[in-house]
C-alpha cells in the first residue's frame, strides 16, 4: 500500500475531529432537549423535538453579561426595617413581540408561549440572525373583577432589543405580533418561586395591602415579570401593578 502523504493525513485527522465536535454538539443537544422535556411533563406540556435547536442556542447565548436588562427609571423605593417593599418605576414607549395564550393553567402558557418566543429570538425571524435574551420576559394576566380568580388568557411578551427597537425582524409565526406599548408606570415587588394561579393572586392580594392608592392602578390587569427561564426551580420574579393612564 502506498505510504500516506501528510497533507492526506492532515485532511484524514481534520475530518475526524470535525467528525468528533458535530458528535459532542449533538450529544449536548439531546442532554438539553431531554431535561426540557423533563421539566415540561412537570408542568404537563411536550416539548416537542424541533426546539433542541432553539434550546441549544439560547443556552450557549444565555450569559449574565449578555442579557439586556429592560430599561426603566426607578421613581420610588419603598422600604420598612430594611426591607424593599416595591419599587415605582416608569417603563418607556417600546416595541414587544407578544403571543396570546390560553391553556387549562398558566403555567401551561407560559412555557408554550416562551418556547414560541424562544424560536422567533433564535433565528425564526426575517432577518435569520440571533436577536438576543433580555429580562424580563413577562406575562400580561388578568382577574375578575373581585380579585378573586385568574382567567385563562394571558399574553406573554418579550421585549426587542435596544438595536432592534426601529425595525424589529417579522416573525415566522403568524401567532406572534409586534405590539408597542406606551409608557407606563409601574408598582414592582419580588417574588420567588414557581408561578401559578395561585401564587399569582397570593402575590397581587400582597402588593394591594402594602400600595398607599392601589386604586390608581388597574384592578384587572398585572404582569408577571420572569428574570429566570421557565425551566428554572427557584425562578426570580416580579409582580407589576399597572397605574391607570
Amino acid at each position: 500500500m502506498a505510504e500516506e502523504s501528510p497533507d492526506s493525513a492532515y485532511h484524514s485527522n481534520g475530518s475526524s475531529l470535525e467528525e468528533e465536535a458535530e458528535r459532542m454538539e449533538d450529544e449536548e443537544q439531546e442532554r438539553l432537549l431531554s431535561y426540557w422535556q423533563s421539566v415540561g411533563r412537570g408542568h404537563q406540556v411536550d416539548v416537542p423535538r424541533d426546539m433542541a435547536e432553539p434550546i441549544q442556542q439560547l443556552t450557549r447565548n444565555n450569559n449574565p453579561q449578555e442579557r439586556q436588562t429592560i430599561p426603566f427609571t426607578l421613581i420610588h423605593r419603598k422600604e420598612k426595617l430594611g426591607d424593599l417593599l416595591y419599587e415605582k418605576r416608569q417603563y418607556g414607549k417600546a416595541k414587544w413581540a407578544c403571543i396570546k395564550m390560553k391553556e387549562k393553567q398558566y403555567e401551561q402558557s407560559i412555557c408554550l408561549g416562551f418556547m414560541k418566543l424562544m424560536r422567533y429570538i433564535c433565528e425564526q425571524n426575517s432577518s435569520g440572525l440571533y436577536l438576543g435574551i433580555t429580562i424580563p420576559i413577562v406575562t400580561i394576566v388578568h382577574t375578575n373583577e373581585s380579585q378573586s380568580a385568574m382567567t385563562q388568557s394571558v399574553t406573554v411578551a418579550y421585549y426587542l432589543p435596544e438595536v432592534l427597537q426601529d425595525e424589529p425582524p417579522h416573525p415566522f409565526d403568524s401567532d406572534i405580533s409586534i405590539e408597542e406599548w406606551p409608557s407606563t408606570i409601574v408598582y414592582s415587588r419580588s417574588f420567588r418561586g414557581i408561578t401559578n394561579e395561585d401564587s399569582i393572586m397570593r402575590e397581587i392580594n400582597l402588593l394591594a395591602e402594602i400600595l398607599e392608592s392601589p386604586e390608581l392602578c388597574l384592578q384587572d390587569t398585572f404582569i408577571i415579570a420572569g428574570y429566570t427561564n421557565p425551566a428554572a426551580a427557584n425562578r426570580h420574579n416580579e409582580i407589576w401593578f399597572l397605574q391607570r393612564p
